[in-house]
């Protein structure tokens, strides 16, 4: 059960960690459209180096797809799950998929409302589709009573697909697989096995990375407000980055990756 956070202060973060980062609203912050986000001039040099500082064990776990991720954050590839853990690439470099065609009849509904009114961005996704409505927070009930009710409609849908209700938006998804499914398939893997768990993410749909590194004795940190599970908190996007450079104060290498303004 999700609660309110209290404020603890968040503590250093530890070279032993296995750190998992979410990226929209945690890394970077959101964008009325999910291409037109900026990435800040500190990201790409800072995960550069705290992936050599976390010995390997730093993974990003994000609603986006991986060729997203990469396609921000180039010339870098960083170990990641995307789609919420319907894909996921580990320390061997390869993309493993676990995919599945939504049902037919949610996504045509979905397609036809973004269609229908203007404001409304449907996005496709490795198995699964997220419909925004941050032009259009007045359509947010529309939305979601529309969609349910599409589930619903498709025998056998509700059993095997899920919405999460992000941050103005509304994601379907296989619900055997989530960012906790992710989280734990990279602490099996030999670089991660033994390291302190830590999930930073900012929204509901991090819940599920952020229960899962706290059952394997790590933490959750929620950033911004609403209710979470998770031990700590910060503040913004600008708080994330402050915590993760203080990490890496060796500023050498910074210059020998260029982000991308």
């Amino acid at each position: 059960m999700t609660t309110s956070t209290p404020p603890l202060p968040l503590p250093p973060l530890p070279a032993s960690a296995a750190l998992f980062l979410d990226f929209d609203g945690t890394l970077v912050a959101i964008a009325e459209r999910p291409q037109d986000v900026r990435v800040p001039g500190w990201l790409v040099p800072t995960l550069h180096l705290l992936e050599q500082r976390q010995g390997g064990a730093l993974a990003l776990v994000s609603g986006r797809p991986i060729s997203q991720l990469d396609a921000f954050l180039n010339p870098l590839r960083l170990m990641a799950a995307g789609a919420h853990g319907a894909e996921r690439r580990g320390v061997s470099g390869q993309i493993e998929r676990r995919l599945a065609d939504p049902p037919a009849g949610v996504a045509a509904l979905a397609l036809a409302l973004a269609a229908d009114h203007a404001g409304l961005l449907f996005e496709s996704k490795p198995s699964g589709f997220s419909l925004h409505y941050r032009a259009r927070p007045d359509l947010e009930s529309m939305c979601r009573d529309a969609l349910l009710a599409a589930v619903a409609a498709e025998p056998g849908a509700d059993a095997e697909w899920g919405f999460l209700h992000g941050h103005c938006v509304f994601e379907l998804k296989q619900r055997s697989v989530s960012k906790g499914t992710a989280l734990r398939a990279f602490l099996a893997e030999p670089m991660f096995a033994g390291r302190l768990p830590i999930f930073v993410g900012d929204d509901v749909t991090d819940e599920d990375g952020i229960a899962a590194a706290q059952a394997a004795g790590g933490f959750g940190v929620r950033i911004g407000s609403g209710p979470s599970q998770a031990a700590y908190r910060l503040a913004d996007t600008d708080a994330v980055a402050a915590w993760l450079m203080a990490a890496t104060p060796d500023t050498r290498f910074r210059s020998r990756i260029r982000p991308n303004d």
